[in-house]
């Protein structure tokens, strides 16, 4: 259960009072996801999302979270539309802790991903790329190679041996790799960058009538190259349960993609890399998590081999033809 601070009825009955949303008619926690408490809330003006913002959003990022929530509504980008209060509001308190209502989207994430899930994905994605680069709003990318050093210090010897022997050295190997291959984001870097969604993964995608009715869950959301975050959904879309990479699903990800935004050559010839570090990002935060979280947490840590897997088919990479690309 995704729902670590519950609400009283009171509490919740003097916040929704503050918007002109109707009086409420049920709410109920929302399972999925794993940063925030999130709650369907029913109002008699229809459902929206409430969020509570919990210890791992910092809460001086939220503004740039809801402004490009507002901003890709603007430009037709299917996402969320933060709600404002009565006075103009968009971001409140509740519970002691930063919260903020949301428009409710139709649609569900898909439980197996088909290749056409891939193709509406793509085309989703560049939309909000090219709706990203009129945005003056900027975050750095605090998961990004920048990040992963301090990341995995902070992940035991002893307890990255237990998931897998060789593990913590292979990890020091692999960032040495990363971090000298890396390309620099500047203004003058030779790969587009802009707002990346940065966590792309299924549950963050809601599909309906067979097309893509919308992007969800902002709260990772930066400033990175355009080609890191389309790695990302690679990793995240284009492997099977067993660990084997289809790239009919990735050469439909990537040619929707390159249908309404087309990659420059210098995308194409790093996306072996960019998806390397982006197994890297996943596979970092997922041992953390698994070697740190204590017996009987309200939310079961994911297994980090699945990631280390996917490394381990990047490293292996030696043209993009792996991808579905010519």
């Amino acid at each position: 259960m995704a729902v670590y601070t519950e609400i009283s009825d009171d509490e919740l009955a003097s916040f929704v009072a503050t918007y002109a949303i109707g009086s409420i008619v049920g709410c109920k926690g929302i399972a999925e996801g794993v940063e925030n408490s999130n709650f369907l809330l029913q109002t008699t003006q229809g459902p929206f999302i409430l969020t509570l913002y919990e210890r791992r959003v910092n809460p001086a990022d939220l503004p740039f979270f809801v402004g490009l929530m507002e901003h890709l509504a603007r430009s037709g980008v299917r996402c969320p539309v933060p709600l404002t209060d009565k006075d103009g509001q968009a971001l409140k308190t509740l519970c002691g802790k930063p919260a903020a209502i949301v428009s409710f989207l139709q649609g569900m994430w898909p439980r197996k991903i088909a290749p056409w899930h891939c193709g509406e994905l793509g085309k989703a994605q560049a939309q909000m790329h090219l709706a990203g680069m009129s945005c003056d709003m900027r975050r750095d990318n605090s998961l990004s190679v920048a990040g992963w050093r301090d990341l995995y210090g902070r992940i035991a010897k002893d307890a990255a041996e237990n998931v897998e022997t060789g593990l913590h050295a292979s990890l020091a190997r692999e960032l040495d790799f990363l971090e000298g291959a890396w390309p620099q984001l500047t203004p003058q870097a030779a790969l587009p960058a802009g707002i990346v969604h940065a966590d792309l993964f299924p549950d963050n995608v809601f599909f309906l009538n067979n097309a893509c009715s919308g992007l969800i869950d902002f709260y990772f959301a930066c400033t990175d190259f355009l080609a890191y975050d389309l790695a990302i959904c690679m990793n995240a879309w284009c492997f099977e349960p067993d660990g084997d990479f289809n790239a009919t699903k990735a050469h439909r990800l990537l040619a929707s993609y390159e249908s309404v935004r087309p990659l420059e050559p210098a995308e194409k010839a790093a996306l072996p890399l960019l998806a390397r570090g982006a197994a890297m990002r996943f596979l970092l935060t997922r041992l953390y998590d698994w070697v740190n979280t204590p017996p009987g947490a309200m939310v079961k840590p994911k297994d980090p081999r699945e990631y280390l897997r996917k490394l381990a088919f990047h490293r292996g990479v030696n043209s993009i033809a792996a991808y579905g690309l010519s």
